[in-house]
């Protein structure tokens, strides 16, 4: 049985496995980057501490987890607009559901801050860390 942390970012990667990007769930950058851009999604962090915020009767536990997706586009020409692109879509699939069928309060990305990666004898690579917070609510820290 799946916690509801990981039911969570379990709806998160299918939902960004729609977008027409590679998409993986950790791991490492591969040796090669494919044509349409590729997406790493980590796990993150389940808060910031003295977080989870409690409430009593019923007992809950309500978290702001920070979740990450790497953005990585190589492509020599359109790099600039493919990575647009790309990020685009990734605010177009969560904005289509914020709550990831009812798991979550909300979803919401914060903005990109790319990066140019120099690759000896290739294409740099244009790449970002996007932040997705998911805001929910547990009975019970473990489960």
């Amino acid at each position: 049985m799946l916690t509801h942390r990981e039911t969570i970012l379990a709806a998160l990667h299918a939902r960004l496995s729609a977008l027409p990007a590679t998409v993986l769930r950790g791991g490492v950058l591969p040796e090669r980057v494919p044509a349409e851009g590729l997406l790493i999604l980590r796990d993150g962090e389940p808060g910031e501490p003295g977080e989870p915020e409690v409430t009593l009767s019923p007992l809950r536990y309500h978290y702001q987890h920070r979740a990450e997706i790497e953005a990585v586009v190589q492509i020599d020409r359109t790099r600039d607009t493919a990575f647009d692109a790309l990020t685009a879509s990734i605010g177009t699939a969560l904005a289509a559901d914020r709550t990831l069928s009812g798991l979550c309060d909300w979803v919401e990305a914060e903005a990109p801050r790319p990066v140019d990666l120099p690759v000896e004898g290739a294409a740099s690579l244009k790449a970002a860390v996007i932040p997705v917070v998911l805001l929910y609510s547990t009975a019970d820290q473990l489960a």
